[in-house]
């Protein structure tokens, strides 16, 4: 498929239901050439909602004022415990950048992760940590580390973070995380205020170039209480033909259907595996706070998001014809060595 400039742009705004369709088409027939038809269970696990930053998108932005928490380590543990029984290999711990959150601590908690579950993956999604702090967890057996650059545009990326917040740092933990040997994550949330289609062609452009091993997209859902609030949520429609652009550009990428889908619509997970997605997530973190962890209005965090759910997760992919294997889901393609730059 032509993913000349022009063509990308003809993709993202066409009106001709057959061009999206044919685009879903070879989206998927790209992934399965990889992967053939499965899609890979990852536990999250929300580890901390404090944060130290004020992202004017974010729910749990510095200046908000709602209950916090923090997990201990045992509680993770057991979530781990919890998830592993239910087939899931990789775990994702995610939190706010929370200064509690030290590289003794988090360290801990993955040695003990990987002592415990030696055959399963340990993802972290803890926000920025300079270079020697990422190498510490690195070297704790982190397998992979996804951070969202959120927008490629420096001009843009001003516009959603406070300006203690720096485009040029964010781009240079990414490339620390790809040097130190992770499998690197990025992505974006379509749909954010003062978007265009000229910001999203740099976000393509920037995947083309970087490739991460995974790409995390989703609508753009506004939060109560941050300056947001009132913005229009993204558009689900365009965020699905972003994951078949995607999938096209970097047919090895492993790529979440995202729970802001499932949000924004009832079957937003499966329509986004029909998109060429081949990642879902399930929440594995305790049920008394999942709604703690309030990044957006009204995010999915009962029926097929809970972790007792990952029966009904199984049975939805089996439904449009997928197949939800125990096993890492590891990325198959060779080990990137491209710059941000």
């Amino acid at each position: 498929m032509n993913l000349s400039s022009s063509n990308l742009e003809r993709l993202l705004t066409t009106s001709d239901p057959v061009a999206v369709d044919d685009l879903y088409e070879e989206a998927c027939r790209q992934r399965d050439a990889v992967y053939g038809r499965k899609v890979f269970m990852r536990g999250l696990i929300e580890v901390s909602s404090h944060c130290r930053n004020n992202c004017l998108y974010c729910g749990l932005r510095r200046d908000m004022k709602c209950e916090r928490y923090r997990l201990s380590k045992e509680q993770i543990l057991h979530c781990c415990r919890t998830g592993y029984g239910l087939g899931f290999r990789t775990f994702v711990m995610q939190g706010g950048e929370d200064g509690w959150m030290t590289d003794e601590r988090v360290c801990d908690i993955v040695r003990a992760v990987k002592a415990e579950f030696p055959d399963c993956a340990v993802t972290l999604s803890l926000g920025e940590r300079g270079r020697e702090s990422f190498a510490r967890l690195r070297e704790a057996g982190a397998d992979r580390y996804l951070l969202r650059h959120e927008t490629a545009d420096p001009a843009h990326y001003a516009r959603l973070h406070p300006a203690e917040m720096r485009f040029e740092h964010r781009m240079q933990c990414l490339q620390d995380l790809r040097e130190l040997g992770f499998q690197v994550g990025a992505g974006f949330m379509v749909g954010s205020p003062d978007q265009s289609i000229a910001t999203l062609m740099k976000d393509l452009e920037f995947i083309d170039r970087f490739r991460p091993e995974m790409v995390g997209i989703g609508p753009f859902i506004p939060a109560a209480g941050t300056p947001f609030e009132h913005e229009p949520a993204g558009s689900v429609e365009l965020t699905l033909r972003l994951l078949a652009i995607i999938r096209i550009m970097h047919p090895h990428v492993l790529l979440p259907a995202t729970s802001a889908l499932g949000t924004l619509h009832p079957q937003g997970r499966e329509r986004a595996i029909r998109a060429g997605a081949n990642v879902v997530m399930p929440n594995l973190s305790p049920q008394d706070t999942r709604a703690l962890y309030s990044i957006y209005n009204n995010k999915l965090a009962t029926g097929s998001e809970a972790a007792e759910s990952a029966a009904d997760i199984r049975a939805r992919m089996k439904a449009i014809g997928m197949e939800v294997p125990t096993e890492r889901g590891d990325y198959q393609g060779t080990k990137n060595q491209a710059s941000v730059q």
